[in-house]
């Protein structure tokens, strides 16, 4: 059998290439001139429109599939939720901090064109930009906003924060229909959520495919870029990488081990240490589902964490210990709001919170999750639709690395609160 390569692996390859193809042809024909590197990128793109199609979906029939399945009592799912909500209200507080206080897409100003390389006329770089058109001060109308007129919009319009609403609804129904069964004939609600899960897991093998695709759409994407603009691309896109791992190492190697052992007992020391097989594992698969017989482990055996809270945590709580994820899709949001100059007060970086919070969570434990999501979030704040899909690829370049800190952060919340939670309980 051969041995598939990964895809971060793949992603490296499709960069070299397109770098290859940009440096060597630029915007000349080649192949008897039957190939250009802007019909590449071209091509690239629509790998892109697809995979942001398929998201929207795939984001309800998730929330749905786990609102039926999650198994949790209300005094344990409270503190789970508690401690997860603190988490997250940090991680956010420090994605807040650093993009405010160091504004770093701004590095990208007057560079889109050079980054994208396929932008419609009304992107432009000579004047500042206001918030979409929606977004207020009122939290009444920024709710209302969201509150679809009816159930076809949301997915026409592809808005994910009423599609993301209109599934915690009906996921909430149906599992309330199937714990309390109405007098008659129930066998639709079971062949409904058989559906569910059937429809769920259809999309996911759908991605599956477009995934293979996004290496090819990488090294077309690369190659018109380099070929237009340069090598100097990279320098831009290194302010973005550092930035993101940034914050993701910030709150992954300083925030939890201090919450570790100022609220659950257990030095700094033996939380990295203990944890590092779990740590390295999640690096390694870039998946915190996967890493999760090691998280466990590293649990149970290692920190003598019980098995009770350390199941809750690993398994039904890394659904919602997505903190690697939501911190970095409203850093990237951000980010590249400060790139083209939209000028966002604390309500409008609130809302990107709240849509990047409610996209993690419906795209728990999918693969290559942070990139599927990602337009979606900066669907919410207005960016022209030509720019998103212009960006992503060219985000896709750096991403396979931090997608790797993304799911080393998601491990570390998990087997944190799995220690929080041993330390309530022992308390009562």
């Amino acid at each position: 059998m051969k041995t598939k390569l990964p895809l971060s692996l793949q992603v490296v390859i499709g960069v070299l290439i397109g770098t290859l193809l940009g440096v060597l042809f630029g915007t000349e024909p080649y192949l008897w001139g039957l190939l250009k590197n802007e019909t590449l990128g071209q091509l690239g793109m629509l790998v892109i429109r697809l995979l942001k199609a398929l998201a929207t979906p795939l984001v309800f029939l998730a929330i749905l599939d786990a609102l039926m399945r999650c198994d949790i009592s209300f005094k344990h799912g409270g503190r789970l939720l508690a401690i997860c909500g603190v988490n997250l209200l940090m991680a956010m507080l420090l994605g807040l901090t650093i993009m405010n206080l160091f504004t770093p897409g701004e590095s990208w100003s007057g560079h889109i064109q050079e980054l994208t390389a396929q932008l419609q006329s009304e992107v432009t770089n000579t004047s500042v930009k206001t918030a979409p058109e929606g977004v207020t001060l009122n939290p009444l109308k920024n709710i209302a906003g969201y509150i679809p007129e009816n159930i076809v919009d949301p997915f026409v319009k592809n808005n994910v924060i009423s599609v993301i609403l209109l599934a915690l609804l009906m996921g909430s129904a149906l599992r309330f229909l199937k714990q309390h069964p109405f007098a008659g004939d129930n066998s639709g609600i079971d062949l409904l959520a058989n559906l569910i899960t059937a429809g769920y897991h259809l999309i996911l093998q759908m991605l599956a495919w477009v995934i293979v695709a996004i290496p090819f759409a990488i090294t077309g994407v690369v190659a018109q870029v380099i070929g237009k603009s340069g090598l100097s691309v990279f320098v831009l896109l290194s302010i973005f990488l550092i930035t993101m791992l940034a914050g993701l190492l910030i709150h992954g190697f300083i925030y939890y081990p201090c919450m570790a052992y100022g609220f659950g007992k257990l030095p700094i020391k033996r939380y990295l240490g203990l944890g590092m097989d779990a740590i390295v594992m999640a690096f390694s698969t870039n998946s915190s589902l996967a890493t999760v017989p090691v998280t466990l482990n590293c649990l149970t055996e290692k920190m003598a964490v019980s098995e009770r809270s350390a199941r809750l945590s690993a398994t039904i709580g890394t659904n919602l210990n997505n903190d690697g994820i939501i911190l970095y899709e409203a850093m990237a949001a951000i980010f590249m709001a400060q790139a083209i100059g939209f000028n966002l007060d604390v309500s409008q970086q609130l809302m990107i919170i709240a849509a990047s919070v409610m996209v993690g969570l419906g795209v728990s434990g999918i693969p290559e999750a942070g990139l599927i999501a990602l337009p979606l979030v900066l669907s919410t704040i207005g960016l022209p639709e030509q720019l998103i899909v212009s960006i992503i690829p060219l985000i896709a370049t750096v991403d396979w690395i931090i997608a790797r800190c993304r799911s080393v952060v998601n491990v570390m919340s998990d087997m944190l609160v799995a220690i929080l939670l041993d330390r309530f309980e022992a308390k009562g």
